[in-house]
């Protein structure tokens, strides 16, 4: 007779398997959710066991959009990411059961009144950290109170003073959801999401503003600012002569008409909107604005930009009204001019223009650190180099602290002082390693000429033909315009080049030196000691300023990290490669603590 291995021993095919019995054997298979570590049929004896199948790894969105997957021991369970909640049901869910996960949407239908609505958003949008979904909920709110403002509603009455507050508590409400604090919430959203989030809030904005400026019966002018936005609305007749209004670099021309009637003109400029709204292309910064009004119109726009941007568009906002889904188009705007003060955009039609483009004005942030102390200074000629390199650097740095707001031109002065003598310590090591021999006195009195004399000569140079380029109203430095920034970069590039070749000539020689002079020194520790003196070299010599040209020829954050950190610790590295680790200072310093008890340990 068969022996039925399956109900004569215990357990004989292990957790989550399934015994089947045949004719003079038996087999093994796993149950649901579980899956063979072999075969789908298998016998324990070979190590074959059943291990759990971890269906959320296995498909992607397994549990549908904005939901989370959770694997368990032979199965899995959904539940909805923050802000979102199960359409029907528990919080955890099967994807099989038709529940899918849907926005935590708040509930305003029982603010029916638009103006009660406008100030009941801005009431609770003012504290700040909004989740994406919050943010959604009162942009969605926002636009169904802006189809309510005074259209077809007999209960308002459209005084100027209703207007105003109207408006005032739309701006409010606006404002506290485009606030950089709420940056990190409209991130969060997927972008086609966001794009159309952000769409129907600015939709919202010019139908409300549009609907209260048509509802005035006198002509109206209103001016309305937060922190980050500005709305002017304006309302006048079409038989004016001259129909034109600005609003800070924005212009509009609209064409007379010989027709009785009035214009509505509503201007808003939002300051962070650039970094919700950021095109592909990653523009850095963007200035919106939208106009409403009828007839043929000219639309012009200034806003201040580098004049060394890679690219500088006139574009626009454009949207489908039914689906609110928007991209950028340039079509119907130009670039009228563009200079180092500002890009001026002309645009023929009705539109949220900006003016994108890939790099900006960094603002400068300072930072001091103290570096060195002062001692008796040890006498050579490389110290004499070496001090006044860095009395040069010191003062440009000070300077570029303190008294910013008046001496550009002493920051050229010493900038171009800190190279000079950079371009010394370069020709000084030249002649030591060549062994040139020279008059000790004469060269230091040509070095101080050269020094502090060369720079002198361009900077009275650049004054005499561009004073009016020293300092702009963003920065106390050259200005680019005209490329007088040249003034600078062209000496530092000169010396730079001077220096590299110096700096390969002079490893050149100390390398063949060692080698042939010390034969005994393996060749790995030669080229560590060049190595060691390259280094210092390098910053002595203000190699590292090679970065701040490959930053002018290709700007990009990387660039922009290395030439900052290189030369915010070229001091420092002077200071450790120069007197930490100069033999003869090392030397004073065990004379001067060698008879300390608690030193001379550390000294010997």
């Amino acid at each position: 007779a068969d022996d039925d291995e399956c109900n004569n021993v215990t357990n004989i095919c292990g957790e989550w398997a399934n015994c089947s019995n045949t004719n003079g054997s038996y087999y093994c298979t796993c149950e649901p959710g579980f899956a063979s570590t072999g075969q789908p049929r298998f016998q324990t004896n070979d190590g074959t066991r059943c291990a759990d199948i971890d269906e959320c790894a296995v498909v992607r969105q397994l549990c549908g959009p904005f939901s989370d997957c959770h694997n368990t021991n032979g199965a899995f369970y959904c539940t909805c990411q923050r802000d979102y909640s199960p359409s029907a049901g528990p919080r955890r869910f099967q994807p099989g059961s038709g529940t899918h996960c849907r926005g935590n949407h708040r509930d305003m239908a029982n603010l029916t009144e638009s103006r009660s609505m406008l100030a009941e958003i801005a009431a609770k949008t003012s504290g700040g950290e909004l989740t994406s979904m919050e943010v959604i909920s009162y942009v969605e709110a926002l636009s169904l109170s802006s189809s309510w403002h005074f259209e077809g509603r007999g209960d308002m009455e459209a005084t100027p003073s209703v207007i105003n507050t109207t408006l005032t508590n739309l701006v409010e409400a606006v404002n506290n959801l485009v606030e950089k604090e709420e940056l990190v919430a409209w991130t969060r959203m997927a972008e086609d999401l966001r794009e159309n989030t952000v769409t129907k809030l600015l939709h919202s904005v010019e139908q409300g503003a549009l609907a209260l400026g048509r509802a005035s019966s006198t002509p109206l002018q209103l001016d309305i600012r937060a922190s980050e936005m500005e709305l002017k609305l304006m309302t006048f007749d079409l038989a004016q002569d001259q129909l034109s209004v600005s609003m800070g670099g924005d212009h509009i021309q609209i064409t007379p008409k010989a027709s009785n009637g009035s214009v509505c003109v509503v201007f808003v400029r939002y300051d962070s909107l650039g970094d919700i709204l950021k095109p592909s292309s990653d523009p850095g910064s963007a200035d919106y604005s939208r106009f409403g009004g009828t007839g043929e119109i000219t639309v012009n726009s200034q806003v201040p930009i580098d004049v060394d941007a890679d690219v500088t568009n006139c574009a626009f906002w454009e949207y489908d009204l039914g689906t609110l889904q928007g991209h950028w188009a340039t079509h119907g705007c130009e670039r009228v001019l563009v200079n180092s003060s500002a890009t001026t955009c002309s645009c023929d039609h009705l539109t949220h223009f900006a003016i994108l483009m890939s790099s900006g004005r960094s603002n400068l942030v300072a930072h001091s650190n103290i570096l060195t102390r002062i001692t008796h200074e040890i006498q050579s000629t490389r110290t004499t180099i070496h001090k006044n390199l860095c009395c040069s650097l010191f003062m440009a740095e000070f300077i570029f602290l303190l008294f910013c707001s008046v001496i550009a031109g002493l920051l050229h002065y010493f900038f171009l002082a800190a190279f000079a003598w950079m371009c010394i310590e370069g020709i000084h090591l030249y002649l030591i390693v060549v062994g040139v021999i020279y008059n000790k006195g004469f060269l230091h009195r040509n070095f101080y000429i050269f020094g502090y004399g060369s720079p002198a000569v361009v900077v009275a140079i650049s004054a005499t033909l561009g004073s009016k380029y020293y300092g702009t109203d963003k920065v106390c430095w050259l200005s680019t315009e005209n490329n007088f920034i040249w003034s600078f970069i062209g000496p530092a590039c000169l010396i730079i080049l001077v220096n590299l070749l110096a700096f390969g000539v002079i490893i050149y020689k100390v390398f063949r030196h060692t080698a042939v002079k010390k034969p005994e020194i393996s060749h790995y520790e030669n080229i560590r000691s060049c190595a060691r003196g390259a280094m210092a070299l390098l910053f002595v010599l203000g190699a590292t300023w090679t970065f701040a040209v490959l930053h002018i020829l290709h700007e990009t954050t990387l660039t922009a990290y290395l030439f900052t950190i290189a030369n915010t610790f070229q001091g420092m590295f002077i200071f450790i490669f120069l007197c930490v680790l100069s033999r003869k200072v090392q030397e004073e310093y065990y004379r001067l603590f060698k008879n300390v008890p608690c030193c001379f340990e550390c000294l010997r």
